[in-house]
């Protein structure tokens, strides 16, 4: 006798991935999260490469900061009530471990930003960490796209 396969999904969240518009809005919430984290990022990640000089860094941060944490809040909430409804689908998906991997690394690059005074010294390591920043921060979008192909 075969065994067989325990599908991963919960069923009361099977009906999200059916409903005919609730998955495409909180897909379409998602992106907004995702706009709202990178676009913040890279208006400050600019202004450390030397962009808009006469605005300052630490006032910049004051407001870019907080958008970047909301829009990340909005991105990881939407993304876990997207996962919940197939998740042994995306488990399988070498984008979407690949997305979790990069995730990972653009989190600890943050943390490590942040934990060394990065926006108070902005030295070749702070903008090395915004290079970095920035291109796992893409590979995320590319791979998240890339999910629904895979």
């Amino acid at each position: 006798m075969e065994a067989q396969a325990v599908p991963l999904v919960l069923p009361a969240w099977t009906w999200l991935a059916q409903h005919p518009w609730l998955y495409p809005a909180l897909e379409a919430v998602h992106l907004c999260g995702i706009a709202l984290l990178f676009g913040s990022l890279v208006v400050f990640e600019l202004r450390l490469w030397g962009a808009a000089p006469a605005l300052s860094v630490p006032a910049l941060a004051r407001l870019a900061l907080p958008v970047t944490l909301l829009g990340f809040s909005v991105a990881a909430v939407s993304g876990a009530l997207m996962f919940s409804s197939q998740p042994g689908d995306l488990l399988a998906n070498r984008y979407f471990t690949l997305k979790m991997a990069l995730l990972l690394a653009a989190g600890s690059n943050a943390a490590i930003f942040h934990a060394r005074g990065s926006l108070h010294r902005f030295d070749v390591w702070a903008r090395a960490q915004t290079v970095l920043s920035l291109g796992l921060w893409i590979a995320v979008i590319i791979c998240g796209r890339w999910i629904a192909y895979a």
